[in-house]
């Protein structure tokens, strides 16, 4: 067989998704906060963009006050030009006041930002605390390493190893700053495990070589699971003493730095504002915040005016117009498609903001797609981390969709049998809670044909106990 060189023409379709192209679809599953960094961002760096400021209205000219003559004008002026700055400071000062400069003479005073609280985060915490403590130099040094390894919840997740490569001391030392730091505030901080970190705390509280710390050691599998029985058989206790010592257990913390947490909560901001207007509603754009851009003029003359640039300067400002342009287009198409959307779920959903949850039907991604006349994955952009505020609350755009579940009256979303097994259960005897198939059979009694596995299911996404955890519960809180 030869080898040989042949060149081949081929004719064929593809979709090549520009950059322009990747940044519209970006922008339009963005959710508000990320939105407003990008369009921060590109207001520093394209000098095309200017943000569009409110211009204040004008006072109607009763309320103006009176226009100042020039001769009154010019006389402070002219008082102005003949004052000395060092006049002004030796007068300041002459009363020992500070006038916010460093003078060497004297003693600089500290600032008041320093006097502003501030929520130490974990590490400053231990660092503070091993700073205290009257441990040998070597140990502080390999303590510091640890505590850079501690994470957020209070785990070290460094190896042995890896501490040994950081900080170049011995293993003996590397396990001296560990148990060192183990004793620190929060108890059960430094733990590499959750077993650690409960016996940690167990031992804090003087528990050690207690059914509590014997439970810790070798029986987290069956607390658990509530095999309580398993544990009273292992250790020949009662039942009323194994309930104490997983009581205690409870209340020990499984991540104990979370309350050195530097994270702010993080608010929902709705995306759209639906308001009933007597009996219409108005869809409005939450646009509060994010900037609202307009092309620099002074930018554009230059551009025009062929003389003043080279052609590599040229180049720049016309890339820099043309994605000034298609963001500023990309933004306007963002906006309408979230309204139109939000329009079609308002047509669809029609009874729910009328009368309420129980009036939630069913709908797809699809159905609002095909009414629009766009493609499914858009919508699925479009309704992606955004929020919409109606009179009945705040709710994902996601939950507006849901599967549907056959009733005798026809199909009733997903979202509705979900609500309705969480109130059947919240409505149970807690001493007998209602088992899947006795929800399921409470259900058919309001025409909804569903199987047992889905009322698991539902059950499971809504986190509701099990009905024998259920009753577990329900003795441990009569102990």
């Amino acid at each position: 067989m030869s080898i040989e060189g042949r060149l081949d023409l081929k004719l064929a379709q593809k979709l090549i998704l520009t950059p322009q192209l990747q940044q519209a679809i970006r922008l339009l599953q963005m959710q508000k906060l990320e939105l407003v960094e990008t369009l921060n961002q590109e207001l520093v760096e394209n000098p095309f963009l200017e943000e569009l400021t409110e211009i204040p209205e004008e006072s109607s000219p009763d309320e103006k006050e009176p226009v100042e003559t020039s001769e009154e004008i010019e006389k402070p002026l002219e008082r102005l030009m003949e004052f000395r700055v060092d006049e002004y400071f030796e007068e300041r000062g002459s009363d020992g006041r500070d006038l916010g400069y460093f003078n060497p003479g004297t003693v600089e005073t500290p600032s008041f930002e320093k006097f502003v609280s501030k929520k130490p985060d974990l590490a400053e915490h231990l660092q503070w605390q091993l700073r205290l403590s009257h441990a040998p130099e070597e140990l502080k040094m390999a303590g510091e390493v640890i505590i850079g390894n501690i994470d957020e919840n209070g785990y070290l997740r460094a190896t042995p190893e890896e501490l040994r490569n950081l900080s170049g001391f011995s293993d003996e030392i590397i396990n001296r700053a560990i148990e060192l730091i183990q004793t620190f505030d929060p108890p059960g901080v430094g733990a590499r495990d959750i077993k650690e970190c409960l016996l940690i705390q167990a031992r804090y509280l003087g528990l050690g070589g207690s059914l509590v710390e014997k439970i810790i050691l070798n029986n987290l599998d069956d607390l658990e699971k509530k095999k309580y029985q398993n544990i009273a058989k292992q250790y020949n206790v009662s039942m009323d003493e194994v309930t104490q010592a997983i009581k205690i257990i409870q209340g020990f913390d499984p991540k104990p730095g979370r309350n050195y947490s530097s994270q702010e909560p993080i608010y929902v901001e709705p995306d759209v504002f639906i308001i009933k207007d007597e009996e219409q509603y108005r869809i409005i754009l939450n646009d509060d915040g994010v900037p609202r851009f307009r092309l620099n003029e002074k930018y554009r003359q230059l551009l025009s005016n062929k003389g003043l640039l080279s052609k590599e300067e040229r180049q720049f400002l016309e890339d820099k117009l043309r994605s000034a342009i298609w963001l500023i287009k990309s933004l306007d198409q963002r906006n309408r498609t979230i309204y139109r959307v939000t329009e079609s779920i308002l047509k669809f959903q029609r009874e729910f903001f009328d009368r309420g949850i129980d009036y939630l039907k069913p709908l797809t991604l699809r159905q609002v797609a095909k009414e629009l006349n766009m493609h499914e994955s858009t919508i699925s952009r479009v309704t992606s981390n955004k929020y919409l505020a109606c009179p009945h609350g705040i709710f994902s755009f996601r939950f507006f969709f849901s599967s549907s579940v056959q009733g005798d009256s026809g199909e009733v979303s997903s979202t509705k049998v979900k609500e309705l097994i969480r109130k059947i259960i919240s409505e149970e005897n807690p001493s007998r809670p209602l088992s899947d198939q006795q929800i399921v059979e409470i259900l058919k009694n309001s025409n909804i044909h569903i199987a047992r596995r889905t009322v698991s299911k539902y059950r499971t996404e809504l986190k509701i106990l099990s009905q024998n955890q259920r009753k577990n519960l329900e003795k441990r809180e009569e102990l």
